[in-house]
This record gives structure tokens, C-alpha cells and sequence, in this order.
């Protein structure tokens, strides 16, 4: 048999002998808050009962509202043998009481203190009949003073010297700014959430508490499959909390907006739970599925809602208490907190801790996700730098290069140094080649600056798409013989001519652009060009067209890997900078494509498996007019 239980079965916990203090309220407790035995003699009206109270976990009995700061006087207690005199707040059972309360160390024979003996009284049972300011919630200490301890116990409440009485919501304010406190001293984000669990969870002994971040953007908020099934039976909020649920007559969220989050899946990113019950950290909730989180998000209010069927919900919650953070009215963060197995509901007091404290931690979550995002850009910001660099580096190669070999090819002309008319004429092809080279490099640079600059303009009209096949094939030959690779086009089979709809030297330059860039990286086997017809009508330019044809650019080279593709098409990049110098170009290629396909009406994609294992690039052009097909079954036709 332990302490605990020989401390119940003694004198001083029977009921005679509590009955003999005379006190209407007196019950011991140990470190942690547990009851060890309870009288009161106005238990039969509120249907309470010594079992109900006796060695059972705080949580699930009657409760401080705030447990913490209750615990906090209760250790003090037994740490400094001094008796503590305080109002506190207590519920059971939706039922609400504020107690005013002796609590006094029972000192063992060693000196120390392990339990506590507390008698007091009934001052109100109807505390949400005041606000939480009333001077009615009273909460103060028989802290040590140049009185003798007993001598101060003695005196009433409101005379103990040199101390003022503070109201249940500064309590509540002192809490809430510590908590506030400590979250302002971070800017990183994950430590924030973490911390507002903690702080949320133990404050309001709630059995689990969860973050969930929220954003504006689909960045977070992802129409992905609903992973986690909440509770599926109808729930309602709990009809005495209605009133202290108000709406906003304009809600923060369009009517257009609450539509949208109904879809919306939410990450759990932060958690604080109490032992017994399972986790849901990194869980994915969807916000039509959770009862209160759209009223929430929409008026940014707590709302409080008890479960119908708590045995089916595969977290065993039965009260939820929802909160969302927000900065200048937009939200930034969803908080829930549960009760589960017999722990009471939420109260009207704690939603309105709740509503309090969200305000703080919404601040610090708004100031955390600016650092975060002027991280991000000045990485990005020097990232870009660093691109520019090579870039100037490589553009710098890019053009000594073919100028080099005009004014060297030039300098032998003029001094003579052909030895025959065939050789010179072969001095004057280089030259040339060096030449059309630069100009090419010229127009790359040129084309950015006017994209860039918004002064890009083309001239729309009907082109074949044969012709522009067959001038990427007589451009692209020597350079697929000089390195033996294999070379493909295929077009549909078709009666008459494919016309597209785009400007002629625009597309030449992309197609010729992706070849290029194919037998450049390509070491051996070969490219592929094909083509084929989307039977899809599409308006482009406020013009309607029957379809779309895509070209495809395949080759068998060096590939990329997955994390870098989606950079590709940002100016100046190169997939790696030493990997790919030694084949030379200034990483404009595919931009410029990609700006070029948009302005005509189309899109750009590209694919790779991996390094090594090739790279495909598809772009899309308006077909101008339906062809006559040889085969019907050679077309693609999305309904």
C-alpha cells in the first residue's frame, strides 16, 4: 500500500472528520493536482460525488479553468511551506464554480511537503454571467511577507498589506504575455509553432493540441486527397456557446474564398498531446471535413464544437476548440485543441483566453514568415547575382570566341598566308561561320532585353509547318554528321500541308534553339523531332482555332536530374555550370523559347528521367486550319 493511499484511508480524509472543520469545501492533493480525497457539502446539488473526484487525473474531474497557474500556487505551496489564499475558477461537467480557497503544505515529519489540504467556499456558480474581467475572479497569494505567515492567513483577503488583487484576466494577460514574450524571441518559424502548442496545451490542459499553417495561395493548401478521416457523424457546437460565437457582418474571406477552402487540404506541422492519446503530427486535414474550421477562417473567432460520437472519431475527440491566428485581418495559422476521453468542454473563459492569445501568436507568426520570405528572396537575390556572374562569364567566352576567329581567319587573308584561292576561300567560309555565330549570340542577348523589358512584339500569320521541318533539317545536318547521330522527323499522315498559326522566324529560332541545344548535349545515338495534332478547339488572341499541334524535340544525351528541371527555364541558367561549360552557350536558350511559345499562345514542358538518361522538350503552337487525315486514329481528340 503507497503513501497516497494510506494518506486517503487516514482520519484526517474521512468525511466525519472534515465535517468537524467545519469548512463547506475541503479536499487534499497531491504534486501533480490529483485528488486524494474530496468533501464538499454542496456536492449532492451539483450531482457530484467523491468518486467522481477521488484518484482520477485532474483533466478528467473538477478542474481549474487554466490548470498551470492552479499548479503553479499548488507547488509553490510545497516548496516553501507557506500557505496560499486565492480565488480560483473550477468546472466539471459544463458546470462552472469560483472557489475561494485556503490551500496549506501538509509538513511530514521530515520537514517537507508532498500534499496539500484546501478548504474554502462557494462564491458564485454562474461565472459566465460576468465578463472575464469582473472583479469576481479573484486570484492572490499568501506569499511570504514581515508578517508571521499564520498571522497573515488570518487576516481577510482584502487586507493583506501591500497587495493589490488582481482581476482572473490579468491573470489571464500576465499568462498570455509571457507566452507572447517567449515567441517574439524567435523568427523561426517551425520553433514558433512548437512553442504555441506547448504553451496552448499545458495552459488549457488540453489533451492534444495541433498547429496547422495556413496560406492564402495554393502553396499549402493543396486540393490533395483528404488522408485523415475525422469524425463523419454530424457535430454541432455546443448551444450554450452560441452567443459568445458572433459573426462579422463582413467576413475576412469572400463568400467565393469559403467556397475554395472547402476543397483545401492542411497540414498539422506543430503538436502538443498528452501521452495516452495517439499523434497527428504531420496528418493532412481537409477543411470541408472539420466541423468549425470554415466558420473560423471566416470570421476569425474560436469557436468550440463537441463531437456527436467521440467512440468513432479514430483520435477520441469529444470537444474541439478551433482558433485561428491572423494578421491585419487575413489568416495565418488554424489551432485546435482537443478534449479527450472524460475531460469537460470547452468553456466560454477559455475561448476567451483563446481569442486573446491568437492575437499574439498571430503577430509572431506574420513577423516570422516575413523574415522567412526576405531570406528567401535575398538568397534568391544572390543566387540570381551568381547566375549573372557565369553567365557574363560564359557570354564573355561565348563572344571572344567567334571574334577571335573572324580576326584571326581575317589577319591570314591580309597577310597573305592562303596558299591557294581554294584555301582562302575556305579562310572567308570560317570567317563567315564565326560571324553568323556571333550574330546569333548578339540576338539571344537582345531578345532577353526585350522580353525583359515587355517590347517583344510579333507579326501572327499562317505558317507551314513542312517548311519550317525541313530548314531544321538542312541547318541541323552537318553538325549531326560531324558528331554521327542519328536524326528523325515524323509528321502525321496527312493529305495536304499542317498549318500552324505563329510567326515564322520565331518558331524557326525555337525549333532550331531545342535541336540545338539536343545534338549539343547528346554524345551519341540520336534526336528525334515529331509531331502531332491536339483536336481541342482553343481561343488564342480572341481567336478561335481547331486545335493545337505539339512538337516534340527527343534526344538520348546527358539528361538532367529531377530537383534542377524546374529552373530550366529561368534566364542564365545553366543545369551545372563546370558539367556543361565544355559545351558552351550562355543558358538563354530555353527562356527565350519559352517566352517566344507563350506569346504565340502555347506552352513549354520539359522531361528527363535522370543524368544520363535524355531529355524531351514539348511546346505547343494553334493549329490555323484542320488538316485531311490519312489515318484517323494518328489523332488526339480531347473532348
Amino acid at each position: 500500500m503507497d503513501s497516497n493511499t494510506d494518506f486517503r484511508r487516514s482520519s484526517l480524509a474521512s468525511t466525519v472528520f472534515f465535517q468537524e472543520l467545519g469548512a463547506e469545501l475541503v479536499f487534499t492533493q497531491d504534486a501533480s493536482g490529483r485528488y486524494l480525497s474530496f468533501y464538499w457539502q454542496k456536492a449532492e446539488q451539483y450531482n457530484l460525488t467523491a468518486e467522481q473526484i477521488v484518484d482520477r487525473p485532474l483533466s478528467e474531474t473538477l478542474q481549474p479553468i487554466a490548470p498551470a497557474p492552479y499548479l503553479d500556487i499548488l507547488r509553490r505551496a510545497l516548496e516553501t511551506l507557506v500557505p496560499q489564499r486565492f480565488s480560483y475558477p473550477f468546472c466539471h461537467a459544463g458546470q462552472y464554480f469560483l472557489f475561494d480557497l485556503t490551500l496549506t503544505p501538509a509538513i511530514d515529519s521530515n520537514g517537507k511537503a508532498t500534499k496539500v489540504l484546501v478548504m474554502g467556499r462557494l462564491l458564485s456558480d454562474k461565472p459566465t454571467d460576468r465578463r472575464p474581467d469582473s472583479p469576481e475572479f479573484m486570484l492572490y497569494r499568501a506569499l511570504p511577507s514581515p508578517l508571521d505567515a499564520r498571522q497573515q492567513m488570518s487576516l481577510p483577503a482584502s487586507r493583506i498589506p501591500g497587495r493589490s488583487l488582481p482581476s482572473y484576466s490579468e491573470i489571464d494577460r500576465k499568462i498570455i504575455s509571457q507566452i507572447a514574450q517567449n515567441l517574439h524571441k524567435t523568427l523561426d518559424l517551425a520553433t514558433i509553432w512548437q512553442q504555441t502548442v506547448n504553451s496552448l496545451g499545458q495552459v488549457l490542459n488540453a489533451s492534444r493540441c495541433i498547429i496547422c499553417s495556413y496560406k492564402k495561395d495554393s502553396e499549402n493548401l493543396e486540393t490533395s486527397p483528404f488522408l485523415a478521416s475525422e469524425n463523419q457523424q454530424k457535430s454541432t457546437a455546443a448551444a450554450e456557446l452560441q452567443q459568445s460565437i458572433a459573426s462579422y457582418p463582413s467576413p475576412p474571406l469572400s463568400p467565393t474564398q469559403i467556397e475554395n477552402l472547402q476543397s483545401k487540404t492542411f497540414k498539422v506541422v506543430a503538436e502538443y498531446r498528452q501521452e495516452a492519446y495517439s499523434s497527428m503530427l504531420g496528418v493532412e486535414l481537409r477543411a470541408a471535413e472539420q466541423p468549425g474550421w470554415i466558420q473560423t477562417l471566416a470570421t476569425l473567432k474560436p469557436v468550440a464544437v463537441d463531437y456527436a460520437s467521440p467512440a468513432t472519431d479514430p483520435f477520441h475527440r469529444h470537444s474541439v476548440l478551433i482558433a485561428a491566428t491572423s494578421y491585419e485581418e487575413q489568416p495565418n495559422a488554424l489551432i485546435c485543441l482537443h478534449r479527450c476521453g472524460s475531460s469537460p468542454k470547452w468553456s466560454p473563459v477559455e475561448l476567451e483566453f483563446a481569442r486573446e492569445l491568437v492575437a499574439q501568436v498571430g503577430s509572431a507568426i506574420a513577423h516570422a514568415t516575413l523574415y522567412q520570405e526576405l531570406e528567401q528572396a535575398r538568397a534568391e537575390a544572390v543566387a540570381l547575382s551568381q547566375l549573372k556572374s557565369q553567365f557574363l562569364a560564359n557570354t564573355s567566352h561565348e563572344l571572344r570566341t567567334p571574334l577571335n576567329g573572324i580576326l584571326g581567319f581575317l589577319k591570314l587573308l591580309m597577310d597573305g598566308m592562303a596558299d591557294d584561292p581554294e584555301e582562302a576561300h575556305q579562310f572567308i567560309e570560317e570567317a563567315y561561320r564565326s560571324a553568323v555565330h556571333l550574330f546569333n549570340v548578339i540576338n539571344d542577348i537582345l531578345d532577353v532585353a526585350k522580353i525583359e523589358a515587355g517590347k517583344m512584339e510579333l507579326d501572327l500569320a499562317p505558317v507551314k509547318l513542312g517548311e519550317l521541318l525541313q530548314q531544321v533539317e538542312d541547318f541541323t545536318r552537318v553538325q549531326v554528321e560531324q558528331k554521327r547521330l542519328q536524326f528523325q522527323i515524323q509528321k502525321p499522315p496527312v493529305e495536304d500541308e499542317i498549318i500552324v498559326y505563329g510567326n515564322y522566324q520565331r518558331l524557326l529560332q525555337v525549333i532550331l534553339n531545342l535541336t540545338g541545344n539536343a545534338i549539343k548535349f547528346t554524345g551519341e545515338g540520336g534526336i528525334r523531332i515529331s509531331a502531332e495534332i491536339i483536336k481541342k478547339k482553343v481561343t488564342v488572341h480572341n481567336q478561335q482555332f481547331p486545335g493545337m499541334v505539339k512538337i516534340r524535340v527527343a534526344d538520348t544525351g546527358i539528361g538532367v536530374s529531377l530537383d534542377k528541371q524546374d529552373k530550366l527555364f529561368e534566364s542564365f541558367f545553366q543545369v551545372d555550370g563546370d558539367r556543361t561549360r565544355q559545351y558552351g552557350g550562355t543558358g538563354l536558350g530555353l527562356a527565350i523559347s519559352q517566352k517566344l511559345v507563350e506569346a504565340m499562345g502555347g506552352t513549354v514542358n520539359f522531361y528527363s528521367m535522370g543524368e544520363g538518361l535524355g531529355s524531351t522538350v514539348t511546346f505547343t503552337v494553334p493549329l490555323y486550319q484542320e488538316p485531311l487525315f490519312k489515318n484517323q486514329s494518328s489523332v488526339i481528340n480531347h473532348q
